[in-house]
């Protein structure tokens, strides 16, 4: 190719090419010929010329960074053509970080005062878009002092400059703080939008400008009034609006203005309410100036009654065809739900028919305002309308419905047997969908409802006869019948018609869920023990329970094995106990009111903890808790021990204890000097990260000289789950780090669970310990991203 190929040509030429190796072999040769031009001293007629096709080859991705110094010598030029190109070649190759942009400073203050309009726009706008945070400070004076010139076309380039000096320099605030005020005198409408950005970004930047400029709220509220009143002016509008750009500009202005402030929003509030009823909303342009109106309404202290317009506005962008507009006004609404929230559940049909929508991002959002919109007047019909989604729901969203309904049961429930089948419909639809808390709860929930204890084991047996794929519903199952398995037998039941069931079929039904593969262990180990419970609540099948708790004894999964070998001690050595130690397990109190299922906290974690012991481990009589027992065992002394010191049956049960004798061992305790055997304390830890209501404990622990073991602990105390929970850490080169499978990657709402990181640290060297963490996560549609670093460490 000739190196005077015109730009055409060499485009033509690069879009000619077949394959990825024929371009590059084009524009390689074609930037050798650029280089060889740019180093010729009389080229300058062709300087122009390719440094236009260095910009092109720059756009397709390839280096041209050696057309750095043409850019700094064509802005030098005194003719308007080749700055034109070389300003343009400066915003595309150079940035603030490259020391070759100091060198067009001085070219651009000289610009700055050129006596053609048109070079000085070429130098704002440079500046604007390249400007490092020293070339904003040397040429904030001449920025004002173009402020105040009498050009509109040049105060517009010159406030947008302003706004790129504020972002980058916000000190110098105070320089155009009294300008920005004055452009909004202007009848440009240019100037009037750089004026009104820049004020914006100046409160935005410095909270002190917010009292100078509320005074500007009369001269807004005019502006504003005369784009909606004006009539057809063919330069300003687009689609029946009177420039709705300024329009959405002033409005946001008057947003922050209003904040916090009565004065300003009892004067904007006849404006706002006018744009609101004369703005044609069939119109895209109309819909963005409504949607600004509306947020502005809700942000401000504005009257009840707009707060109400805001709200029907957004009911009637739920019923538009797009899903843009229908999405961001069901965002709008979930933010005002808690405030208007009568308001807004005069939409509550339309934001229920959203649940049907095809799109996924529309789906979410309904969810997640219907599940906000449940209150005790309306729980029966909107719980039916969730239901209903939750069994047609795609399977990301069922978590989270699933949730949302256990949380709006416990609060709003009419009895207790409608929270009972609420719960165990979600179980059958999506059991595998839902938090591990809710078997506790449910099993909670189950035991204080006394009066129907035979309802409840009837229907969940009916249940896990029907389906044994959903492992919560299962386990669920199991528990009842283990501990309500005489009332099952007894087929008397009011409020279900009454089946007949025997002992046998009873068997059946927890032996095949025994031998599933469809089984997880823990759901096998509520199994076991529901067979073993009925040992005292069967009176022919005794011997079979016996046999089928034997086989497991040798189980491949030791959980299961323990319970096994545990249950046939039960029946060989204890078997005049095992009657005091299946027994029904106690009512359940409720040690904190406010707790749901799906979300339940720390406490309510604790008050199951006791109730899953006993049903899922009945274990054998324990010896007492001295502190020697196990000394004594080793020594031979421990039948010794236990003579002296009796333990009635029903210790798991929570019967006394009584004890005889001096402690056994004491002496023992002597011999070996006071052997110390309290339990170490553990790790302190100390809060690394707390933000968006997420909060990462650290805590150390010494393994060796060298070696240490980091424990990461996440929590979420927020109303909202977080999912995609990951971390990553990074140490110096000489340190050596291992880090070990999280416990898992969704932080659930309220703190109800935690996701638990072990970082394994080798430090051979000694150095200065330092470690830097990288969180990342997903909540509500948004997805969050912080790095941390870590220079101390807890314990060492």
């Amino acid at each position: 190719m000739s190196p005077s190929v015109p730009l055409q040509e060499m485009i033509r030429a690069i879009r000619s090419a077949r394959t990825q190796c024929e371009e590059r072999g084009v524009i390689q040769r074609e930037c050798a010929a650029i280089r060889d031009q740019f180093r010729q001293a009389d080229n300058n007629g062709g300087r122009t010329h390719n440094l236009a096709k260095l910009l092109y080859v720059h756009m397709l991705g390839y280096p041209a960074h050696f057309g750095q110094m043409e850019c700094v010598r064509m802005i030098a030029s005194p003719r308007y053509s080749e700055k034109r190109v070389g300003y343009l070649g400066a915003m595309l190759l150079l940035d603030e970080k490259q020391d070759a942009s100091l060198l067009i400073t001085n070219s651009i203050k000289n610009d700055l005062s050129h006596s053609s309009q048109y070079v000085q726009a070429l130098a704002l706008c440079t500046l604007a878009c390249m400007g490092s945070a020293e070339m904003c400070r040397d040429l904030a004076p001449e920025i004002d002092r173009l402020l105040r010139a009498s050009n509109s076309y040049i105060k517009k380039k010159a406030a947008l400059c302003a706004i790129h000096i504020v972002r980058k320099v916000p000190d110098l605030w105070e320089l155009f703080a009294p300008t920005a005020r004055s452009l909004l005198a202007e009848k440009h409408h240019g100037v009037l939008h750089g004026a009104v950005v820049l004020i914006t970004k100046l409160c935005e930047c410095n909270p002190e400008t917010l009292a100078r400029f509320r005074k500007t709220v009369p001269d807004l509220v005019h502006i504003m009034k005369g784009l909606v009143m004006s009539g057809y002016s063919p330069e300003h509008d687009v689609a029946g609006i009177s420039d709705p750009f300024l329009q959405v500009r002033i409005l946001r202005l008057l947003r922050i203005l209003g904040r916090n402030n009565e004065a300003a929003s009892d004067a904007m509030n006849d404006l706002l309410a006018q744009v609101a009823t004369n703005t044609d909303s069939t119109k895209t342009a109309g819909n963005a100036v409504l949607y600004e109106t509306v947020l502005t309404v809700l942000d401000i202290k504005s009257e009840s009654g707009l707060r109400v317009l805001a709200v029907n506005i957004l009911g009637r962008f739920l019923l538009n065809n797009d899903r843009n507009i229908r999405y961001i006004a069901m965002t709008s609404l979930q933010k005002i739900v808690g405030t208007d929230h009568t308001a807004v559940q005069r939409h509550r049909g339309t934001i229920v028919d959203c649940l049907k929508d095809q799109d996924a991002s529309v789906k979410r959002r309904a969810l997640e305002l219907s599940l906000a919109l449940v209150s005790t007047s309306n729980i029966r019909s909107m719980m039916k309308e969730l239901l209903h989604f939750l069994s047609s729901c795609p399977p990301e969203l069922r978590a989270q419905a699933a949730s949302g309904i256990f949380h709006a049961a416990e609060r709003y429930a009419p009895s207790q047997r409608w929270h009972i089948d609420t719960i165990l419909h979600v179980l059958t639809t999506a059991g595998g969908d839902v938090r591990d808390e809710t078997v506790p709860n449910l099993i909670q929930l189950i035991t204080n409802a006394s009066e129907l204890h035979c309802y409840t084991v009837h229907k969940l047996y009916r249940a896990l006869l029907t389906d044994i794929s959903q492992q919560s519903l299962v386990q669920v199952a199991c528990w009842c019948i283990g501990e309500y398995g005489d009332l099952l037998l007894r087929g008397e039941c009011q409020e279900m018609e009454p089946v007949q069931v025997t002992e046998d079929h009873v068997l059946n039904a927890l032996e095949t869920v025994l031998q599933s593969h469809m089984s997880s262990p823990a759901t096998r180990g509520f199994a076991l023990t529901a067979i073993m419970k009925l040992s005292t609540r069967v009176t022919d099948n005794v011997d079979r329970i016996r046999r089928l708790v034997s086989i497991y004894g040798s189980c491949i999964d030791v959980e299961l094995q323990q319970r096994a070998v545990e249950y046939n001690a039960l029946f060989r050595k204890y078997d005049h106990m095992r009657a005091a130690v299946l027994e029904r397990m106690p009512v359940i109190e409720k040690n904190s009111p406010g707790h749901t299922n799906g979300e339940s906290a720390g406490d309510a974690s604790k008050e199951v903890q006791g109730s899953k012991v006993q049903q899922g481990e009945p274990l054998l009589p324990q010896p007492p808790t001295n502190q020697v027992c196990d000394l004594l065992d080793l020594l031979g002394g421990s039948e010794e021990a236990l003579q002296q010191t009796p333990v009635q049956s029903g210790t798991a049960l929570g019967l006394p204890v009584t004890t005889t004798g001096p402690a056994a061992g004491g002496d023992l305790l002597d011999l070996l000097g006071g052997l110390d055997l309290t339990p170490q304390a553990p790790a302190p830890a100390m809060a690394v990260y707390e933000k968006n209501s997420v909060t990462l404990m650290l805590s150390c622990e010494k393994q060796s000289e060298s070696g240490m073991t980091v424990t990461l602990t996440a929590s979420n105390s927020s109303d909202a789950d977080i999912s995609s929970f990951t971390l990553q850490a990074a140490v110096p080169k000489s340190i050596q780090l291992h880090m070990k499978a999280p416990s898992g990657d969704a932080l659930p709402a309220r703190g109800s669970a935690k996701v638990t990181q072990m970082v394994v640290l080798n430090n051979p060297n000694k150095v200065n310990l330092k470690m830097r963490i990288r969180i990342s996560y997903s909540s509500q549609g948004a997805t969050f991203q912080d790095t941390i670093q870590i220079d101390s460490f807890p314990g060492l």
